[in-house]
């Protein structure tokens, strides 16, 4: 079902969405939301991606195992630090509920009904920190997409710090590619949309040069 909501409440509402029901995606919804995201921005208007889009169980559970290695490997290690209750509003933002979630991801990810692969061609060897300006804004766009139609998701990569080679392989992408994350798409099963906690926004915008502040009056 299509949510009409206004566009600026959608911008503030669309959270990462990780407690995802194994419901089908119907084709026509998938193909709508895809190409909802081939109208984001692109550097140049080179349009140099391609979109790996994954339904098979099989080729899921693959890239699920080498996903939960890299979760265990950064974050699952540091399961107790990170699920105490004094961790609540830590300065780096991982609090035991956001922990719970990303932990609840990692080893239910391949029951999401479709994972969503953005690609870059001639990305393999760049070393150029703006790469990823070239894709995420459309990688933004697919997600929000899903939002209007009730279908929530997530931008992640855990899975390249064990697998990228694999992965590529698996998903057979040309030598020159990039991989430049995974997005699983599902229906919400738990959370709602709601507008993510940040720092006030006071804090972090710097008026003319860094350092300089303003009230919103």
């Amino acid at each position: 079902m299509t949510e009409h909501v206004d566009l600026l409440e959608g911008l503030r509402t669309t959270p990462a969405r990780r407690y995802l029901a194994d419901t089908p995606i119907p084709d026509d919804v998938l193909w709508e939301l895809l190409d909802t995201a081939v109208r984001g921005p692109s550097g140049g208007n080179r349009q140099t991606w391609g979109w790996v889009v994954v339904t098979d169980p099989a080729v899921k559970a693959r890239i699920a195992e080498h996903y939960r290695q890299g979760w265990e490997k950064i974050y699952g290690v540091r399961r107790e630090e990170l699920l105490d209750p004094a961790r609540d509003g830590a300065a780096d933002g991982l609090s035991p509920a956001s922990f719970r979630a990303a932990d609840h991801l990692a080893y239910h990810l391949a029951e999401a009904p479709v994972f969503v692969v953005p690609v870059l061609r001639n990305g393999a060897d760049s070393t150029d920190k703006r790469l990823g300006g070239s894709i995420y804004g459309a990688v933004q766009q697919l997600l929000l997409a899903a939002r209007a139609r009730g279908i929530g998701g997530v931008l992640t990569s855990l899975h390249l710090i064990t697998g990228e080679r694999e992965v590529d392989e698996l998903l057979g992408l040309p030598a020159d590619a990039a991989t430049m994350g995974l997005v699983p798409l599902g229906y919400p099963v738990r959370g709602r949309w709601s507008t993510p906690r940040r720092q006030p926004v006071e804090q972090v915008v710097h008026w003319e040069r860094w350092g300089e502040h303003r009230s919103r009056g």
